[in-house]
């Protein structure tokens, strides 16, 4: 497996691209739901001051892509999106990527990586739950459910450090989670 920018890869990439983010996706109410909308979400990904990294197997076929926004003056990156092909999870793949994109980033004297990652289908115990008033009591209890991608970022290194309540309608939060990626210095 090699990790590299999709732009050069051409159009049969940035197709296999969008077809992961079918795989991984269209089971969630608000993600892309037409093969035109994800392939401008991956056309979008490749804007020049945007990262986009797909990883290739042998036969450079995509089975992972991740993308990076810039945000705060370049000091921040979000992380958006992660996908591996469903048949290549468990290997790494993902892992990887996460590596390729925070080395980029300490590269490009980027401070932090943060994500969202949501919840829209119960696999957390926040799920359908009213988190008002007590938002920090319930980040910090968070609990996986039924494999929410929010373990897979806590083994790479992400910490949650906060919730967007309601984020896609009532007890769906978005989970924000991020790390540091450079050293900290001198304010």
């Amino acid at each position: 497996m090699t990790i590299a920018d999709l732009g050069p890869q051409g159009e049969r990439a940035i197709r296999q691209a969008a077809e992961l983010l079918v795989c991984c996706f269209a089971h969630i109410p608000s993600g892309w739901h037409t093969l035109e909308e994800w392939l401008a979400e991956v056309r979008e990904s490749l804007a020049p001051d945007r990262v986009s990294r797909v990883a290739l197997d042998e036969n450079g076929d995509v089975v992972g892509w991740i993308g990076a926004i810039p945000s705060y003056g370049g000091h921040v990156w979000e992380l958006h999106p992660l996908v591996v092909r469903p048949d290549r999870q468990r290997q790494g793949i993902g892992r990887d990527l996460v590596a390729d994109l925070e080395r980029l980033a300490r590269e490009r004297g980027v401070d932090t990586i943060f994500v969202g990652t949501d919840d829209e289908d119960g696999r957390t115990n926040l799920f359908g739950v009213d988190l008002y008033p007590d938002v920090l009591s319930w980040a910090a209890r968070i609990e996986d459910v039924g494999g929410h991608p929010f373990e897979f970022y806590r083994k790479c290194g992400f910490v949650v450090v906060g919730l967007i309540l309601d984020a896609n309608g009532f007890g769906k939060p978005d989970i924000l989670m991020a790390k540091r990626v450079k050293a900290p210095g001198p304010a």
